[in-house]
């Protein structure tokens, strides 16, 4: 089974570089003023067209209106739209059909309760992400590099394709890879020499590093 492996956060000319280089399948641009990692629509548009169908490109959005919505898809064409706030499973299908592309549903995860809402959004996601659920008034929904258990996704099969984030970096990739089968795993503080700077090197190790991996279930 092949393995999606996410670069989210992506900010500057020079991340971009790094993540395609490093052989990145995704990478992620961040639309959330509270983030080190938010882009402007402008700016988000210019290191789109950079991309150049080298890997797919997420949006990530957290809460955003229709009106937000339209104007950042109008700057960088994502080809996959990251959920990462509150968005109901009935606003999910909403955003999926008003904007006719694929959705990734980030489910934040701290004990096994949290992912009773699975079904619901699995219903109308075509992709699910699963992150550490932050502290109550934490300003940011992700990226806050913190791992969850994560055998609790161990027996779990919502029926779409499943990427790992929360706390990932070059040391632990492998070890997750081990316990879980996931389709994809996804970073963004753990290739950070500080908050919203991403490292080219450690970009570079950690995709080695998860390529490198065995994988749960593999013979």
């Amino acid at each position: 089974m092949s393995l999606d492996i996410k670069i989210c956060g992506v900010n500057t000319p020079a991340a971009l570089e790094a993540a395609l280089a490093a052989g990145a399948d995704m990478v992620g641009f961040v639309s959330f003023p509270k983030s080190p990692r938010h882009l402007e629509p402008e700016a988000m548009g210019a290191l789109a067209r950079a991309v150049e169908g080298r890997a797919r490109m997420v949006l990530l959005t957290v809460d955003a209106s229709d009106a937000q919505l339209e104007t950042l898809i109008a700057a960088a064409g994502p080809d996959i739209l990251q959920l990462h706030g509150h968005e109901s499973p009935e606003r999910v299908a909403e955003i999926r059909a008003r904007f006719a592309r694929p959705v990734m549903k980030a489910i934040s995860v701290r004990t096994a309760q949290d992912l009773d809402v699975v079904p619901a959004y699995a219903a109308v996601s075509d992709l699910l992400l699963f992150d550490a659920k932050p502290d109550p008034g934490a300003l940011l929904p992700g990226g806050n590099g913190r791992p969850f258990d994560w055998d609790l996704l161990r027996s779990l099969d919502p029926g779409r394709p499943v990427m790992l984030s929360g706390g990932l970096d070059p040391d632990n990739v492998s070890q997750a890879l081990v316990r879980i089968r996931v389709d994809g795993i996804d970073v963004s503080s753990g290739v950070e020499s500080a908050p919203g700077v991403k490292s080219p090197e450690k970009i570079a190790a950690f995709v080695r590093a998860a390529r490198g991996a065995p994988r749960s279930g593999d013979a």
